[in-house]
């Protein structure tokens, strides 16, 4: 049988037509089913579930706006002829179509006063709980800190002295994939960016030189007069300069860092290790806390932050040392993390060492008086200065600095001065603890510093042993160096002075007084400047006799002749 040249070209057109039809029907069939009308993610993509009567055509200006998207979508799903799309087939659509909507990012930790920006509005102070939305400006001033938490759980901290702006924050529409981007403009920023690798998320930092894009990872991007300086902590982020209009040329790893400047694009450093803390940092009992790290020969400086916890979310105070000692002041008691990092020549800041510490600073210890340095005396008196808010006191004493060798704890002292009379002689440390009411129970705050005393034997008195000469002799126990000065008195209050003498040796000569009783005491100064107490007053009798022309006592058989005899 033969055909005719016209005809067999039909017959070839509707073969080819039914074997369309054919693998159409086929391909269709062959999706995966699910509720209609629903959406899910299904990153890269998002998966549609159909609904009777949608077409290819609809569906793509339904999710993507642009009608012409269906031979996307054809492709994507190879679904050849799109006019009987079973229901619930599911249609992949690629998150790049998506339409993008507005996002937002919400204040979840500050301290200090830092401002916003927004576009629509005046300055405003930041406070927690505040949403801020695309285009909104943040300075965070000298002493402020802000951090901000995106709708992904992703976390932007921006210390002090920093310029940000909010440049794009959104995220696709139906599956909320971030589209977020950074420009800092002065100082640094620190992000923790949730991984945006399954859903083809992006979260980009510029600076006026630089650019640096990650899909999930922790860095910090800081601007200086170097340049743009970037530092990964983890993950990897592409950088490159801010006008490069191909993919990016570096790609830096956890602990690598750079500088993007007008030259070009940095090569990748090794940033500094950790910092290692002295040991004794991590109870703090004084208002003015003192940290010191251990000596670290590449580092410049150190950016050191305390914050409430241990991802430094919520800085409380940050501050950037020269040196490797750190002060901080003006905290509440309370649990704290400090957070320090070296920086190095290029002015990159290194891997941040986390630690946690106490300040247990209240109530505060009372100013000591005395003992100081040395006492003579059989007791030892003890006085402070009134503390605030204190219900009592707590005095130690111990023979050792570090009170390990503890030789009297005495507590629930109600006054400011308290005497102890069971010391041996020797030396000794003590110190002194305020005790308050907090919510109806004691409160007990740190200890003062520790005051060393010596405890020498009290000042001997004077002995006297009449001779019943013209004159009379005193005498008392002494150490080699001492000076004295020796008071006599008529009353033992000594307020009639009768005599007050300075004497280099420990001996008084002087005429002979009127009968009657008297009062003499001695101090005495040690060659070190200290000078001890008066001794005990001791009292003496010059008894009456009768005396020769020439003043001395008239003598008998039976000794010096007394009046009254």
């Amino acid at each position: 049988m033969s055909f005719s040249p016209s005809l067999l070209r039909k017959l070839q057109a509707s073969v080819l037509f039914a074997m369309t039809l054919s693998l159409s029907s086929v391909a269709v069939a062959a999706q995966p089913r699910g509720e209609p009308g629903t959406v899910i993610a299904t990153p890269p993509d998002m998966t549609y579930y159909a609904l009777q009567g949608d077409t290819l055509l609809s569906i793509a200006k339904r999710f993507t706006n642009q009608s012409q998207n269906w031979s996307v979508l054809s492709k994507k799903n190879q679904i050849i002829d799109d006019r009987a799309i079973p229901i619930g087939t599911a249609i992949r659509i690629p998150l790049d179509l998506l339409p993008e909507v507005d996002g937002e990012a919400k204040v979840v930790a500050l301290a200090g006063n830092p401002v916003y920006k927004s576009p629509n509005s005046g300055e405003a102070n930041l406070t927690i709980g505040v949403v801020l939305k695309e285009g909104t400006q943040i300075l965070t001033g000298k002493n402020g800190f802000v951090t901000l938490a995106l709708p992904d759980e992703s976390r932007i901290s921006i210390p002090s002295n920093s310029q940000v702006v909010l440049s794009k924050l959104r995220k696709t529409q139906y599956t909320s994939s971030p589209r977020t981007e950074l420009s800092l403009i002065e100082g640094k920023v620190e992000s923790r960016v949730t991984s945006l690798s399954t859903n083809k998320g992006r979260f980009e930092v510029r600076s006026p030189l630089a650019i640096a894009g990650v899909r999930g990872t922790h860095f910090r991007v800081g601007v200086s007069d170097n340049g743009t300086a970037n530092e990964v902590l983890e993950g990897g982020v592409a950088v490159d300069q801010a006008k490069a209009q191909k993919a990016a040329k570096l790609t830096l790893g956890a602990g690598k860092g750079n500088i993007v400047n007008a030259s070009g694009v940095g090569k990748p450093v090794d940033l500094l290790p950790a910092p290692v803390l002295e040991e004794g940092s991590r109870l703090q009992i004084r208002p003015t806390m003192q940290f010191q790290a251990q000596a670290m020969p590449a580092a410049q400086a150190w950016r050191v932050q305390v914050s409430k916890d241990v991802q430094a979310l919520d800085v409380v105070m940050e501050n950037r040392f020269k040196d490797p000692r750190f002060k901080f002041g003006g905290l509440d008691d309370g649990d704290y993390f400090l957070r320090v990092a070296a920086i190095d020549q290029h002015g990159l800041e290194g891997i941040p060492l986390i630690q946690s510490f106490t300040l247990k600073a209240r109530p505060e210890p009372p100013f000591t008086s005395q003992p100081k340095n040395k006492i003579r005396a059989d007791k030892v008196d003890f006085s402070w200065t009134e503390a605030a808010n204190a219900d009592n006191y707590r005095v130690q004493i111990a023979k050792d600095s570090d009170f390990k060798t503890l030789v009297h704890d005495e507590a629930g002292i109600r006054n400011v001065h308290w005497t102890y009379d069971k010391l041996a002689d020797g030396d000794y440390y003590w110190r002194i603890a305020t005790v308050a009411q907090k919510n109806g129970k004691p409160d007990q705050g740190p200890f003062s510093d520790a005051q060393k005393f010596q405890k020498l034997p009290p000042q001997g008195g004077a002995s006297f042993a009449d001779s019943e000469g013209k004159d009379i002799t005193l005498s008392w126990p002494a150490e080699s160096g001492q000076t004295f000065l020796v008071q006599l008195a008529a009353d033992k209050e000594f307020t009639r002075l009768l005599l007050s003498k300075e004497l280099t040796h420990a001996e008084l000569k002087l005429p002979r007084p009127a009968p009657g009783d008297y009062y003499i005491r001695v101090k005495a100064t040690d060659p070190d400047g200290f000078v001890g107490n008066f001794s005990g007053t001791q009292k003496i009798n010059i008894s009456a006799r009768w005396t020769t022309s020439d003043g001395e006592a008239l003598r008998s058989a039976a000794g010096v002749v007394k009046t009254g005899y």
